[in-house]
């Protein structure tokens, strides 16, 4: 299961999913590319972090437990 680290990390999310659409893992992916070329550490993890929970939240399949 991926970690969500505060309601703005799902914020960014789901942002970039309703503007992107289909797209919107490559734009994270591209965020966390442009942060690492700057260096910029923190945002290379948030994005490659938003990254992965795009594809988590675009999953059709229900993941762990089932309340």
């Amino acid at each position: 299961m991926p970690f969500i680290l505060d309601r703005a990390a799902l914020a960014d999310a789901a942002s970039l999913m309703e503007t992107f659409g289909d797209d919107a893992g490559f734009e994270a992916a591209a965020r966390a590319e442009d942060s690492r070329e700057k260096g910029n550490v923190v945002r290379f993890c948030h994005w490659r972090q938003i990254e992965r929970m795009i594809v988590t939240l675009s999953d059709r399949e229900s993941q762990g437990t089932v309340h």
